[in-house]
């Protein structure tokens, strides 16, 4: 399977933002949500799953990187885009946020999060 990935419909007014994370095929997959806030300059992942499919939603400005089938590849975020990406298990993937604020993912896994037994491995593919 390769990583999928597709930059979302963001309705922009003096509000802010809206944006669906997940469509409504891929809901009843998932098993674990979480909202990550990063500070600029840092970086998360540098990871791959074990056995879990993510779904990773990111907020521009950030870098994603992701390698597939031993090719890295780079995803540039712009400011006010949002894009979705579905790792499958075994693709390491790193995001990085390149604002000057903070930022936003969303993450999604199918399969519930253990902090005895993490579904992670580590892997760099961006330093931090």
């Amino acid at each position: 399977m390769t990583v999928q990935y597709e930059k979302l419909p963001v309705i922009i007014d003096s509000r802010g933002f809206v944006f669906e994370p997940i469509a409504p095929s891929g809901l009843p997959r998932q098993r674990n949500v979480h909202v990550v806030i990063s500070e600029p300059g840092v970086v998360r992942g540098n990871h791959y799953h074990m056995r879990g499919e993510e779904t990773l939603v990111a907020m521009g400005p950030a870098l994603v990187c992701f390698r597939e089938n031993g090719i890295l590849k780079e995803v540039q975020i712009h400011i006010r885009n949002a894009y979705r990406f579905v790792f499958p298990p075994g693709v390491p993937h790193a995001i990085k946020n390149s604002s000057e604020g903070s930022n936003v993912l969303i993450a999604c896994n199918t399969v519930e999060h253990d902090p005895q037994q993490p579904d992670t491995v580590r892997e760099i593919l961006i330093e931090s």
